[in-house]
């Protein structure tokens, strides 16, 4: 770990769940008040999650403009207007090779797939938020794979999370690129090369910064390829203290846990 000294960031990055939300899902005032200050300095502070443009209308209401990097990374939203900036798809060939083949192997996986504001399950696939909200739906596998979608989620209900990941990262190898954000046997699976990372170098690009103007702040899995870029261009990559252990690793710093204002305690360090 590298220690703080006088760096100050010229774009402020967050994932949203486990990090800059509290266990409640709200954002306490501490740090509303630590992102404002950073806000009147005129630096950018952008939201960097696997999360969905319908689930940002209550971090709208924290940061009220910016941008947010949506689905790990597939979708750039204005937060202002909700407005899709720009999306990169995972495309209906290699939608249905690479459910095909999961099926095959592990019968009992499931799908799910986000079209940006859509969300369309199998009848069988357990969806664990978003039940009865507007946009969700159940749909057969074909028509779900008929046209490009943001993300594809796989779920099983019985093999462990690490198990059933590393299947998924085997048969989708090559094809598009898979992480995990949950407990669960939930695997991410976004167009080839589509990370938080690849999304958060397009938003700093259009800022005239790079990576090493940037201080990003996450948790899990699907954070490690941004935590690449920005350590490896001599930003700050900051682990919560509640971080999954391959992203402590990553990190270039650690702060306190998502429910002890971690982000906002980091921050005030680097005024």
């Amino acid at each position: 770990m590298t220690s703080v000294g006088d760096w100050r960031p010229r774009l402020i990055a967050s994932d949203m769940d486990g990090t800059l939300l509290r266990s409640d899902d709200t954002v306490s005032e501490r740090t509303r008040a630590e992102l404002a200050h950073w806000r009147a300095e005129r630096v950018p502070v952008v939201i960097a999650t696997g999360r969905p443009p319908r689930w940002m209308l209550g971090i709208r209401e924290v940061l009220g403009t910016g941008t947010a990097i949506c689905a790990n990374g597939a979708i750039t939203l204005d937060l202002a207007t909700l407005r899709v900036l720009g999306e990169h798809s995972l495309q209906p060939d290699v939608l249905r090779t690479v459910t095909g083949e999961l099926r095959r192997r592990q019968p009992d996986t499931w799908f799910a797939v986000e079209y940006g504001d859509q969300f369309r399950h199998e009848p069988v696939y357990q969806p664990r938020w978003d039940v009865d909200a507007p946009g969700v739906a159940e749909a057969t596998l074909p028509e779900m794979v008929a046209q490009p979608v943001a993300k594809l989620l796989a779920r099983h209900e019985r093999l462990s999370r690490d198990a059933f990941v590393e299947l998924v990262a085997e048969v989708v190898d090559g094809r598009a690129t898979v992480t995990h954000s949950s407990t669960d046997a939930l695997a991410e699976i976004s167009a080839l090369g589509v990370t938080k990372a690849t999304g958060l170098a397009e938003v700093s690009a259009a800022h005239g910064l790079g990576a090493g103007d940037v201080v990003f702040f996450g948790d899990m899995p699907n954070d490690l390829a941004a935590f690449a870029w920005v350590r490896d261009g001599g930003g700050h990559a900051v682990a919560m203290a509640n971080a999954h252990p391959d992203v402590l690793a990553a990190a270039t710093h650690v702060t306190d846990t998502n429910d002890a204002d971690g982000v906002a305690k980091y921050l005030a360090q680097l005024r």
